[in-house]
């Protein structure tokens, strides 16, 4: 069931039926309608954090305000209002001359738990005459994702990788997709994690995190680092004896403070003398950071 919240239509916003937009603003050929930039989208929730923004766009800018009102559509929803939300105000308004503006989201930061995925619907209020079609709605879905403030510290330590690429390339020392490895802070790189024995022993690589925009934690590998040689993974050499690895340029990895895991693309591939002998791949890992007591059952019951 929809609840309604109390719409208000400024004295400018009913002249769009009687005069229309200025003539010096109009971009689409007269036709005005107004929309959520996005149908979907996800939104880091910090601590301290005194609102988000949901963008609302128009086609053209008027010579006066266009004030909306904005309702929660309870249905589609798992997010609830006062306890892991709140807006900021029940309408929005298009300053004259303007083309945007956002409605305004308290995310209650205590409330939400790490792992949640918590959403709501939201529509605006407006006039049919309005309305694009049905490609572009007059409602958005927002999706909260709890943002921990980040440590280096807290990827460091005992951590579980979980490798596809061990799935199709064991070598000879793997036994399953799965290790338990060491990982420490680079001692002079910043941001930077080194993996001990990472994917096969003798062979640690380094991962950076750049924790610069919560909406997209993201993680990097340097370019061309070793990740095996070629004799014990595959049986035999095609390159000079190097496999080498890098994170994936088709799907970004990240990182989520949170609940301390790194998800990581990487692209796998041999050369010799420099020259590109062939792609082996790209490949899904998971890196999650454990404690030394988890990692002490690890060892004993599953024998990492």
């Amino acid at each position: 069931m929809k609840r309604i919240i109390t719409v208000l239509f400024a004295t400018g916003l009913f002249a769009i039926f009687t005069t229309g937009c200025n003539e010096e603003y109009k971009t689409y050929s007269d036709a005005e309608y107004a929309m959520f930039a996005d149908t979907l989208a996800t939104y880091p929730v910090l601590r301290n954090q005194e609102y988000f923004s949901v963008p609302v766009s128009s086609t053209v800018a008027c010579d006066y305000d266009r004030t909306y009102g904005v309702e929660i559509i309870d249905k589609g929803s798992n997010a609830i209002e006062g306890q892991h939300y709140r807006l900021l105000s029940n309408t929005i308004t298009i300053k004259a001359g303007e083309r945007s503006t956002d409605v305004k989201v308290k995310g209650l930061y205590d409330n939400i738990e790490a792992a949640d995925s918590l959403g709501f619907i939201l529509k605006l209020v407006m006039p049919e005459q309005l309305q694009w079609n049905s490609l572009y709605h007059d409602r958005t879905k927002v999706v909260m994702q709890k943002s921990c403030p980040y440590d280096i510290n807290d990827f460091t330590g005992w951590c579980v990788v979980t490798s596809l690429f061990l799935q199709d390339y064991p070598g000879a020392e793997n036994t399953s997709i799965q290790r338990l490895i060491r990982t420490e802070k680079h001692p002079t790189e910043e941001n930077m994690v080194i993996l001990r024995n990472w994917l096969f022993n003798g062979y640690d690589v380094t991962i950076r995190l750049n924790p610069d925009d919560p909406a997209q934690p993201l993680v990097t590998m340097d370019d061309k680092q070793v990740l095996a040689d070629e004799a014990v993974v595959f049986g035999q050499i095609l390159g000079d004896n190097k496999i080498l690895v890098t994170n994936s340029p088709l799907y970004d990895s990240y990182f989520n403070s949170c609940q301390h895991y790194v998800e990581l693309w990487i692209k796998v591939h041999v050369e010799n003398m420099g020259v590109n002998v062939g792609l082996v791949g790209h490949f899904y890992n998971v890196l999650e950071w454990v404690s030394d007591e988890e990692a002490g059952r690890l060892q004993r019951e599953e024998g990492m």
